[in-house]
């Protein structure tokens, strides 16, 4: 008889049967594929959130604000990189041609000196009374403080959008009366495998107390919580559910089992879990836990498949805790998976080869170890970390800092670098210069279509002609004191 042929990654163990590699189980396509529960898998959280918007959030767009400033680092680097163009910028400029004021360099630096905000606290040794000065260092410097200011204030709109309030967390003694407020749980815990709800026994019995003790009790677990079992694609999952019922203190387990089938086998490759516990006739918040347990989170990375008499002991710790900043005082008790104690397990074919064959090995044990710890109540309220009036005073630190920034290199530059100080004159002086040669073009282009082009020729006439050019402009300007203003700013020229 010509021995099986197995799929891949699967052996057989029987003359018919064929069973997955440890750390496989099988799925609906009959093929066998590797479980494997990736990074970040577990989830612990509360969806509790406040019950009215804050001021902020109805003044400000403040999930527009937090898309957009997501990191502060960011931010900073930014901020950083213009300022570093900025001055790149004003150094090229510098460096143009001014071609006496024509050059549209020349227009770029005048434009950038007139956003000088230092006017009055330019560093010169004329002694003179102190006045207005606008230079290109002053500007440039004005620049850089604004964009300094506006790069910080952005930083502290993001630490006042993501980082505007604290969660403080106060532990209290409880009593009886605040554990009646705690009455739902649900717990989902599935058996990765390529079993069904059919292999499962034993789910009917609750456990109180420390096994073999004199306080360990045992009660059917429908006097307590609903339970079922239901078939998924990663396996049966067990589903317990107490919806107002009063949790049992102290330790309590709740166990079940799996078992062999004719030709279908026990055997597991990991657990995936969702807890979660809400108040009664509330479901707008819920606090959970979430993840999955595989060989790789206990087992140092080992593809292993659970199967044999020892127990899988899954522990959950429940936190009692109270949310004092919702308005109706929410109580809920949070979840935990505190350990996992792995049971008996196989990483070597040959070891799960003779484990299938053993009829005593032929079962998957599971037990909850739930405790609630339920001595001390956690309190959780919201405190705000940043009014308005820290926020002014922040924003007016702030625009002092990049200004006494900006002020400090302005008098460090001027005072080491004499030539700095006579920029702004320099630039008036080709700016009159520019205006007075602009000026005196079109009084020429007035005299040329007014008088004729041969009265501009003004050198080669005689006397008796500059007379004549007088006596034309005496007519548009009859009065003798405007007269002679007139003759002697014309025989300057001339």
């Amino acid at each position: 008889m010509d021995p099986i042929r197995c799929p891949e990654n699967s052996f057989a163990y029987d003359s018919t049967l064929c069973a997955c590699n440890p750390g496989y189980y099988r799925d609906r396509s009959g093929g066998c594929r590797l479980f494997e529960a990736g990074d970040g898998d577990w989830t612990v959280g509360t969806r509790a959130g406040p019950a009215g918007r804050p001021f902020l959030d109805t003044v400000l767009p403040l999930e527009s604000l937090e898309r957009m400033v997501r990191s502060e680092d960011a931010l900073l680097r930014a901020v950083l990189v213009v300022t570093l163009v900025w001055l790149a910028f004003c150094v090229a400029v510098r460096l143009g041609r001014i071609d006496g004021g024509r050059a549209v360099w020349f227009r770029i630096r005048w434009s950038v000196a007139q956003l000088d905000l230092f006017a009055t606290n330019h560093d010169r040794d004329d002694n003179k009374v102190v006045r207005k000065r606008k230079s290109e260092l002053g500007g440039t410097l004005s620049v850089v403080s604004w964009i300094l200011f506006i790069g910080l204030l952005s930083a502290l709109l993001y630490q006042l959008i993501a980082r505007r309030s604290i969660e403080v967390h106060r532990v209290r003694p409880s009593n009886a009366t605040d554990l009646k407020s705690f009455i739902s749980f649900e717990f989902n815990i599935t058996t990765v495998s390529s079993m069904s709800c059919s292999h499962m026994r034993g789910l009917d019995k609750l456990v109180i107390g420390t096994p073999g003790f004199i306080d360990c009790k045992v009660f059917p677990l429908s006097n307590y919580a609903n339970y079922s079992c239901y078939n998924t694609t990663w396996g049966p999952t067990v589903s317990l559910k107490c919806n107002n019922c009063q949790i049992p203190t102290g330790d309590h387990y709740i166990s079940w089992q799996f078992v062999d089938l004719p030709d279908d086998p026990a055997a597991a490759v990991g657990f995936q879990f969702n807890l979660s516990a809400k108040a009664h006739n509330d479901n707008r918040h819920v606090s959970y836990v979430s993840g999955t347990l595989n060989s790789g989170s206990y087992l140092h990375n080992r593809a292993v498949t659970f199967r044999g008499p020892d127990l899988n002991i899954m522990k959950i710790h429940l936190f009692p805790q109270k949310f004092d900043y919702l308005k109706d005082n929410l109580w809920l008790i949070q979840p935990l998976v505190h350990d996992f104690l792995p049971g008996s397990f196989f990483y070597e074919i040959d070891k799960l080869r003779a484990s299938l064959r053993s009829s005593k090995d032929g079962l998957v044990n599971t037990t909850l170890c739930i405790s609630y710890l339920s001595d001390y109540i956690v309190e959780i309220d919201k405190e705000n970390i940043l009014g308005i009036v820290a926020f002014l005073s922040d924003v007016g630190g702030l625009c002092t800092i990049t200004l006494a920034i900006s002020l400090y290199f302005l008098h460090q530059c001027e005072s080491r670098i004499k030539k700095l100080q006579m920029d702004d004159t320099e630039m008036r002086d080709i700016r009159r210069r520019r205006r007075a040669q602009q000026h005196w073009d079109k009084l020429r282009i007035y005299v040329r279509y007014t008088w004729g082009h041969s009265n501009l020729n003004m050198r080669s006439r005689t006397k008796p002609v500059r007379n004549s050019i007088i006596e034309c402009f005496s007519r548009v300007y009859p009065d003798r004191k405007h007269k002679s203003r007139l003759a002697g700013s014309l025989r300057n020229f001339v």
